[in-house]
């Protein structure tokens, strides 16, 4: 017995009618199809890991940016308060 109580021989004969039903062609065109599209999720799941550490610093910088803008920004009020 095979996998799944399934011989080889069931396996080889299961193989050739999908040869048969789809041509060699169209089933290799299938498989890198396949290929590609597994070689896709995985870089979009690698590149999604980097996206998230970018935002985080972009976030943080932005942050960083926004406490020294409102630091310049409040003297320049006040001096404009106290001419007024």
């Amino acid at each position: 017995m095979g996998i799944g109580g399934i011989s080889i021989w069931q396996l080889l004969i299961i193989l050739a009618i999908v040869i048969m039903i789809f041509g060699t062609k169209k089933l290799k065109t299938l498989g890198s199809d396949l290929g590609g599209a597994v070689k896709g999720f995985r870089q979009s799941m690698t590149d999604d890991g980097k996206d998230k550490t970018d935002e985080t610093v972009m976030k943080a910088e932005s942050v960083e940016d926004a406490g020294a803008t409102a630091e310049s920004v409040e003297p320049a009020k006040a001096a404009e308060k106290e001419k007024a």
